[in-house]
């Protein structure tokens, strides 16, 4: 048998081959076998609260997995999430062959968000011991592993963009540091297949747009002579083809309805700007720490919003950091600096999108509700949290003088703090947060099956109840939305509202108690007695025997 390598931070590769009995099979080192265990972990509470449907489904959810269940029977091809222009479909035709088999279901259309999880945690296991070291990236997978509502939220629900912007993202930089380093055979495929991914992330996601540019940089770092043939030629075609869908519907969308249009429109709805004091306290010190995972989803603490402080004190140390190893690598080769420029691509990256989010009214406004925008910034972890981890690792080797062992146990106790919190967030969502979302999904299960089988089946309710109960009935059940003045609201699939309001006698369904509830009694008046009227798990169902149609 032959075994060669180390195990500590001396940055070797995932495994050696070793023969045996004639054959030659790879074994993984001791980070390695660790990361995978950890991993494993991960994967399999993920893949519990996938069949459980925690976090708890809603309407967003419900129309990328209607959009599914219409691209699995051939009825539809959408590009953009209907009702808007902006937001890619691609999570819809990954789950749409699934729904093909089975049917609608929230297990079935959150796998591929949990399939992409697992991509993203082996990516970034690899990305993180190639430009760092093997334990630094065991440290990573291990705190990626632990999960609060807020961080599987954005891992596991259907909601657009992000599980699958991050694993392209990271396959992107492994392809730029494997060819800086020689370790890409197929180079010309390789910039064919950066090009596709950035294509489909940028498709997919518009906020993904700072690490695209940044791993471009680092691939005209890594191969600048290549680009201008062949490998170029392949990376635009690339690029075209993952694009391609929005440029299409782009170039055909009525005036005013292009990507760029509904963006501007959008921002110009935020109204007056809030100061930049409350805009960088509600992105730095409470979306920081939300999106990080270290606060329940309902907010953080004083005390939880530490982490917000510190980490632009990171990035400038982590970039610090990545200049002075450039320095001092200077005439070595492309495959030994290209570490230091993956680094900075990291730190650029999340400070752009950091400074993108701090710059939207929405970090002030709704810092709970938005946090989800910055969980992209996992793909920076690594160049973040690398200055803490140098500088623990020199205090416990003792190659550092007074100042330095006091900078290392600062740095140690800053590691374990955020692992430590991150686990508490974790274990106080898996001890309230699931049994809460249980009963949720439970009511909205009992009102779909209680409509599908006695109806109505052509019913008015509110946003987050119509998409949500037509995908739990299979449209057995549509609805059209109303607001809260029983008008009409936000409906993204139109052919719902006009075949509810073709109904000679729609039903309404209501939170009891709600604004709607006490409109649509008054509404009714004297015809509130003879109107059949059931409770289901907190909603209640009107069944006129006229329809109540105001704005009409």
């Amino acid at each position: 048998m032959k075994h060669s390598g180390r195990d500590d931070d001396g940055g070797v590769v995932v495994s050696q081959p070793v023969q045996e009995r004639g054959r030659w099979r790879p074994r993984l080192d001791r980070p390695a076998l660790v990361a995978l265990l950890l991993g494993l972990v991960g994967v399999a509470y993920r893949l519990v609260l996938t069949l459980l449907t925690v976090p708890v489904s809603n309407s967003d959810e419900a129309t990328f997995g209607l959009a599914a269940l219409h691209i699995a029977q051939g009825r539809a091809h959408p590009v953009f999430l209907y009702g808007q222009r902006y937001m890619g479909m691609l999570e819809s035709y990954l789950a749409a062959p699934l729904i093909a088999i089975s049917g609608p279901s929230w297990p079935v259309l959150r796998l591929p968000m949990l399939v992409l999880y697992a991509v993203f945690l082996y990516l970034i296991h690899r990305l993180t011991r190639r430009i760092c070291s093997p334990w630094f990236a065991t440290f990573v997978v291990g705190l990626l592993v632990l999960g609060p509502e807020r961080v599987v939220r954005d891992q596991l629900t259907v909601v657009g963009g992000r599980p699958e912007v991050k694993p392209a993202v990271l396959l992107m930089l492994l392809i730029a540091v494997g060819l800086a380093t020689g370790t890409v055979r197929r180079r010309r495929l390789a910039a064919g297949l950066f090009g596709l991914l950035g294509g489909l992330a940028l498709w997919s996601d518009w906020l993904i747009v700072p690490y695209l540019v940044v791993a471009g940089l680092l691939l005209l770092y890594a191969a600048r002579r290549e680009l201008l043939g062949w490998a170029g030629a392949l990376l635009v075609a690339g690029f075209a083809a993952g694009v391609a869908p929005m440029i299409r519907d782009n170039l055909v969308a009525p005036p005013g309805q292009d990507s760029l249009s509904v963006f501007r429109e959008i921002s110009s709805r935020a109204g007056p700007a809030p100061p930049w004091s409350q805009r960088l306290h509600g992105g730095l010190l409470e979306g920081l720490p939300l999106a990080g995972g270290l606060c329940p989803i309902g907010g953080c603490a004083r005390w939880q919003e530490w982490f917000g402080i510190l980490y632009p004190v990171l990035l400038v140390a982590a970039a610090a950091l990545a200049l002075v190893f450039y320095r001092r690598t200077a005439g070595a080769p492309r495959g030994v600096r290209v570490r230091p420029v993956a680094h900075l691509a990291l730190v650029a990256g999340a400070a752009l999108t950091l400074l993108s989010y701090v710059r939207s009214p929405l970090a002030a406004t709704d810092p709970l509700g938005n946090a989800r925008y910055l969980s992209v910034l996992q793909i920076s972890l690594p160049a973040v949290l690398w200055p803490l981890w140098l500088a623990a690792l020199a205090c416990w080797r003792g190659t550092v003088g007074a100042l330095g062992r006091l900078t290392g146990a600062v740095a140690t106790a800053l590691l374990a703090a955020l692992a430590a919190t991150s686990l508490a967030a974790t274990v106080l969502f898996v001890a309230t947060g699931v049994g809460a979302s249980r009963i949720e999904e439970r009511r909205a299960r009992d009102l779909a099956a209680v409509l599908r089988a006695d109806g109505p089946h052509e019913v008015y309710g509110d946003y987050w109840i119509c998409n949500r109960l037509v995908f739990n009935t299979g449209e057995d059940v549509v609805c059209g939305v109303l607001d809260d003045t029983l008008t009409p609201g936000q409906n993204r699939y139109l052919p719902y509202w006009r075949k509810v309001g073709r109904a000679a006698r729609p039903g309404y369904v209501v939170e009891a108690g709600s604004t709607a509830d006490r409109r649509l009694r008054r509404l009714l008046g004297d015809r509130l007695d003879s109107t059949p009227v059931r409770d289901v798990g907190g909603y209640r169902v009107y069944h006129p025997e006229t329809p109540v149609r105001p704005w009409r």
